[in-house]
């Protein structure tokens, strides 16, 4: 834990959104609030069906998930995450220690899986990790050369370059032509 810069990791994570999707009241409390200190936003919420429905409106950058729920676990959750957006970060954190639970969320493609009761430390890990994955995630999309875009100009970009199967390079490189000629 010495070894990482708390100021400059809440720097890095106060520019990201979280969604924390858990059942137990005071557990989605407790970790709201925790990540509250973090992130520039949290949303909080109790089941999976909540939470897909609150994730097509807001697209957090990480989202934190139990794996035992009611109405929908949060297996089937990140499958449907996944099917939204294939590299969103979630980030499994659960009391359970059912292997078969662990191992499906693994095929599902969670980023990581933390074990319940979380400490200090953990979280401090847990959130450098993030932003391990958010730099090297960014350094790989903005490869050719970097541009930093307002939020919702990149999303209008992201979009557009998919709608076009092309490069979201290309889409900013026509708006800069356009733009000046």
């Amino acid at each position: 834990m010495s070894n990482v810069d708390l100021v400059q990791l809440t720097e890095e994570t106060k520019k990201l959104t979280a969604m924390v999707v858990e059942d137990e009241k005071v557990a989605n409390e407790l970790l709201s609030s925790t990540f509250k200190n973090f992130f520039a936003d949290v949303k909080s919420c109790f089941n999976g069906k909540e939470a897909l429905e609150a994730y097509s409106k807001s697209a957090p950058d990480i989202v934190f998930v139990d794996i035992i729920m009611a109405e929908m676990d949060g297996i089937e959750l990140s499958r449907k995450i996944r099917e939204i957006n294939p590299s969103q970060i979630i980030i499994v954190i659960s009391a359970s220690n059912d292997i078969e639970k662990i191992s499906e969320s693994i095929e599902v493609g969670v980023n990581s899986f933390i074990q319940k009761p979380i400490d200090t430390k953990k979280i401090i890990e847990l959130l450098s990790s993030v932003v391990s994955m958010i730099n090297k995630k960014k350094k790989i999309e903005t490869k050719t050369f970097s541009i930093s875009l307002p939020l919702d100009l990149y999303e209008i970009v992201n979009d557009n370059a998919k709608a076009e199967s092309i490069s979201k390079n290309a889409v900013i490189i026509r708006a800069l032509r356009n733009f000046y000629e």
